[in-house]
């Protein structure tokens, strides 16, 4: 049951530009007006109109649309004010330009007056704006527990060695330590408490030690993903030749919506899907350049003729609620991106752990979810190579494997199960801190 709440609660939610940050800030928009609250999103125009995609008609008059404007940049066109389909280069200019815009998230906050501000951990200095307007702030994480709970150890422990071993980094993947760390911030102001689009289920341990170690009260949001509803999505092409493949039978590969493959990637994930002899569904976003001009010339040559009814290839984007929910599905090969960690999850589907991305979470998401037993994780060579006949052996054993598959599909199901079970008490906590910060705030204000 969902708790009380004072009428007209207005929370302004500012999340990170990209996709996989601002997904999961607008399921959290859509629990908190479902517990009361008003919700305003601010972010930058392009951003917002691939968020008002994702807000159903029924939250239309509770989530309000905020804009935000960055500075004039020749280098980056409105088009690329998010990270979704932002070239690699310009990553850091998008940062820094996000950053630049804080005179006007001042005049925002000052204008909108909402009574606590919800900001992405990315964006820190975020919450020196809503001080200096005595507004309350609420950090909140899209990445997971473990991920948080690591690096977070890195940072604030360095050199102490960390209490759980099963979360590691190979040693190829060493420079993200680097990276990350170093990126860190730490904050004076706002609220002790951070969100987390994460359960108890999954990883609760990492959440205690964090908060423990950082002094910081750790909310799970009850994960927060889109549950679209796949029963009412239109048959397509593909959807109908998953309906003529076994239980099971079928592998679904997916990098995520920002992860880019080489040509060399590839060429070596589609030689091991050949030689796997497994069918599947393989969606591919590629690296151009002068010897990459299309998805053809990335593939080996003869690839689509070979595995002829056995595969589809699939370029940019595909429904993947629908395909994981699809019963056909054996596994997921991922990134382990944590949303799509998330999904694979909720729709009971084993993974096949691949991280694409050093200097990112994927890695300890990775180690962590073949730690719960529902993932085994495809083998790279010591530099970090993949090569084919690693990736046909692990699809092999998942898929074909018999008793590997079972387990896997046992263990992820479990957990899944104990997600639902949870979710509507972390939401309804979630929503009952927010209150209690807005009431103390306004408390303090009252004594002076």
């Amino acid at each position: 049951m969902a708790v009380e709440h004072s009428p007209n609660l207005r929370v302004l939610m500012f999340p990170h530009l990209a996709y996989g940050h601002f997904t999961p800030i607008i399921e959290v928009a859509k629990s908190l007006t479902d517990r009361g609250f008003s919700i305003e999103l601010c972010s930058t125009p392009i951003t917002l109109s691939l968020i008002k995609k994702k807000i159903p008609h029924k939250y239309s008059c509770s989530i309000h649309l905020v804009e935000l404007h960055l500075p004039d940049l020749p280098e980056l066109p409105p088009q690329y004010h998010t990270t979704n389909g932002l070239p690699v280069h310009l990553g850091p200019v998008l940062f820094n330009a996000l950053a630049m815009s804080e005179p006007q998230f001042y005049q925002i906050l000052k204008d909108q007056k909402p009574h606590v501000l919800i900001f992405d951990v990315l964006l820190p200095w975020a919450v020196k704006v809503a001080s200096s307007l005595n507004i309350p702030a609420i950090k909140f994480c899209a990445e997971s527990g473990a991920s948080s709970c690591y690096y977070g150890h890195r940072f604030i422990k360095p050199g102490a060695e960390f209490p759980f071993p099963a979360l590691y980094l190979k040693d190829y993947e060493k420079e993200i330590e680097r990276y990350i760390v170093n990126k860190v911030e730490e904050e004076e102001e706002g609220e002790r408490i951070m969100l987390l689009n994460s359960s108890r289920a999954i990883d609760g341990k990492y959440m205690d030690y964090l908060s423990e170690i950082g002094h910081t009260n750790i909310l799970p949001t009850g994960v927060a993903i889109q549950f679209q509803d796949v029963e009412d999505m239109e048959e397509t092409e593909l959807t109908k030749w998953l309906g003529k493949k076994n239980e099971h039978s079928t592998v679904y590969v997916s990098f995520g919506s920002e992860c880019i493959l080489k040509k060399k990637e590839i060429e070596e994930l589609a030689y091991g899907l050949e030689l796997s002899d497994v069918h599947f569904v393989w969606v591919v976003r590629y690296q151009g350049g002068e010897q990459v001009v299309n998805l053809e010339e990335a593939l080996p040559r003869g690839f689509r003729e070979r595995i002829g009814e056995r595969g589809r290839i699939v370029e940019g984007w595909a429904p993947q609620a629908r395909i994981l929910k699809h019963p056909s599905i054996g596994a997921f090969v991922t990134h382990c991106g944590w949303n799509s960690t998330l999904e694979s999850i909720m729709f009971g589907v084993p993974i096949i752990a691949l991280p694409m991305n050093f200097c990112s979470d994927q890695s300890v998401n990775a180690r962590m979810v073949v730690e719960k037993g529902i993932a085994v994780e495809m083998a790279r060579d010591g530099n970090g190579k993949l090569h084919r006949v690693n990736i046909a052996e692990t699809l092999k054993n998942v898929i074909c494997g018999g008793k590997i598959g079972e387990d896997l599909r046992g263990k992820v199901k479990s957990l899944g199960e104990n997600i639902r079970l949870l979710r509507d008490e972390e939401a309804d906590k979630v929503a009952e801190v927010i209150k209690q910060v807005y009431e103390k705030n306004q408390s303090k204000n009252a004594l002076t």
